[in-house]
């Protein structure tokens, strides 16, 4: 700490930003794990492209219930508890699937697996977002970001290595999610509750001895009366108050860019990397070594999103990154169809990620945690998730049999002219959210 009246402790706030944001671990974890494990799932279930796409995207339909979960888990009982069942769900998935002797049982676990993963993909940038000052908020959300990478390129690289223990190699690489989900706990269980939900529930003092931990006490004072005011009058806990008409335009801006994440269509190139690859002709070798590649390029322009978000600011950002992606996929498709070597391929495969590196994949999320009101924040941004996770499942769901009908080219085309209509949208809809409070944020976004 500082004399300075309104100081932050910048090591606590790291701290507990970067614990929270180990639950984006186990997020990056079970997105990557699957790319290393579907060349040997598809000899061990003979799975045909209808059956492929449902296991892939089986964890987004457990990602949904664990949405629906936290987000009621969330606003009555508080973030921390909805982190800690994560960490225990995701732990037991992790040895279900490791130890699974059939297709029905491995999708069942799989989509528990998706029920932690849910839960801690709305918990943990929200509660980021609500226990860090405005000037570094988008900063401290976008670790939950790096944190998913960190967990894609490890995952990636063990899954490499892995690859040649024999055909049971696949249960060593999704049961070895049992580590990082146990160290996720024990880290949470270290966490303070976030000092906006504790003034929700009546814990007024508990919220103030957290935000002087925070900051100062100049801090503590003025956030406590911000927080105050926009709690004024209305305690409603229902999923009707997420549709009033006074936030209706802050939730649909928010459902449409969880959805247009998704259905830019990057996690087809995380999620069926060997099967893009395989169409120009590289062998598993290859395939593997491209998702660690991936890993690499994701971790450098997650870290450089990171250090512009605050300074360029969201908006910028977002639109730099739809449009590239729309050119990027025209030129992607294009080799694909015309089975150009995989090295062409790859240079624009890598192109395509770090352009939604730097944009899509942190700032979403950014925006997700910040756009919604205090009393609803919990409920609104499990809708918003859940619209994610449902855009997800029908993403990974549908490549398989469209890149069977259409060749791994064709979906390619689809995904352009989709980042193009997000451009314009974040062009018409999206307002700049940087160095503003979250009560400053709603009485902007929500009020006027």
């Amino acid at each position: 700490m500082t004399n300075n009246p309104i100081a932050f402790n910048t090591r606590y706030i790291l701290g507990i930003s970067f614990i929270s944001a180990l639950g984006g671990y186990l997020f990056g974890f079970d997105f990557a794990v699957i790319s290393g494990a579907l060349p040997f799932l598809r000899l061990q279930f003979m799975l045909d492209p209808w059956w492929e796409g449902f296991l892939t995207g089986s964890l987004a339909l457990g990602c949904i219930a664990g949405c629906l979960l936290a987000g009621k888990l969330a606003d009555r009982y508080g973030r921390r508890p909805g982190l800690m069942l994560a960490a225990v769900i995701f732990a037991g998935s992790s040895v279900g699937i490791a130890l699974s002797s059939g297709l029905t049982f491995f999708v069942i676990m799989r989509f528990a697996a998706g029920i932690g993963v849910g839960m801690a993909s709305m918990l943990c940038p929200m509660y980021i977002a609500e226990i860090s000052p405005a000037k570094v908020r988008g900063r401290n959300v976008a670790i939950n970001q790096l944190t998913v990478v960190i967990g894609i390129l490890v995952t990636n690289v063990v899954n490499y290595f892995l690859a040649d223990h024999g055909a049971d190699s696949w249960r060593w690489m999704f049961g070895l999610g049992v580590v990082p989900s146990l160290i996720f706990l024990l880290g949470v269980m270290w966490l303070p509750e976030s000092p906006r939900w504790l003034f929700k529930a009546g814990q007024e003092e508990k919220a103030s001895a957290v935000l002087n931990k925070i900051g100062s006490a100049v801090f503590a004072e003025e956030t406590v009366a911000a927080i105050s005011k926009s709690l004024a009058g209305n305690q409603k806990h229902s999923y009707r108050a997420v549709f009033e008409k006074s936030v209706r335009p802050a939730v649909f801006v928010g459902i449409v860019l969880a959805v247009f994440q998704q259905f830019c269509g990057i996690n087809v190139v995380f999620n069926y990397t060997s099967t893009i690859f395989e169409s120009v002709g590289a062998n598993l070798d290859r395939q593997l070594f491209e998702t660690v590649a991936i890993g690499l390029v994701n971790l450098v322009f997650t870290l450089l999103a990171m250090w512009q978000v605050d300074k360029l600011g969201r908006r910028p950002l977002m639109l730099a990154g739809s449009l590239g992606l729309s050119v990027v996929y025209l030129v992607l498709a294009f080799l694909l169809q015309h089975h150009y070597p995989a090295g062409m391929v790859s240079i624009f495969v890598l192109l395509a990620i770090s352009m939604y590196a730097i944009s899509l994949a942190p700032v979403t999320w950014v925006l997700i945690s910040e756009i919604f009101p205090n009393k609803i924040r919990g409920m609104a941004s499990s809708v918003a998730i859940v619209s994610l996770w449902g855009a997800y499942f029908i993403l990974v769901f549908t490549f398989p049999v469209m890149a069977k009908k259409l060749g791994t080219y064709g979906p390619f085309y689809l995904y352009a002219g989709i980042c193009f209509l997000g451009f314009l949208f974040v062009i018409r809809k999206v307002k700049e959210t940087k160095g503003q409070t979250l009560e400053e944020l709603e009485e902007q976004l929500i009020r006027h």
